[in-house]
């Protein structure tokens, strides 16, 4: 099962750690408000706003080196758009693993 890892953000940094952080600083600001605004579209059905939630979700999942949660979540982007909510539970774990990992992250342990 995939976890979150910083590889593709290392790469983009070229080892710049300010560069790093800066990053990981805007994940963890704009996660947990973005995710509580997707569960609550989710509960309230505007799945349109859902799926538009999902889009903006995919370059954080790609970044944290999700590669099948990145298909997952195109998959789920596409089918909430026709009320197809199979997916949402899944996907609520790859959320869940980003929410713990961004949680978790202290720039001095890295």
């Amino acid at each position: 099962m995939e976890t979150p890892n910083l590889n593709y953000i290392r790469e983009l940094s070229g080892g710049d750690i300010n560069f790093e952080e800066s990053i990981l600083s805007v994940l963890k600001k704009e996660f947990p408000k973005e995710l509580l605004i997707f569960k609550e579209n989710f509960e309230q059905k505007r799945f349109e706003e859902v799926a538009n939630n999902i889009h903006k979700f995919k370059h954080k999942i790609s970044i944290l080196g999700f590669k099948k949660g990145l298909d997952l979540a195109s998959d789920f982007e596409k089918e909430i758009k026709k009320g197809n909510i199979e997916l949402y539970q899944d996907f609520l774990v790859i959320l869940d693993k980003i929410r713990v990992y961004l949680e978790k992250y202290n720039p001095t342990k890295v």
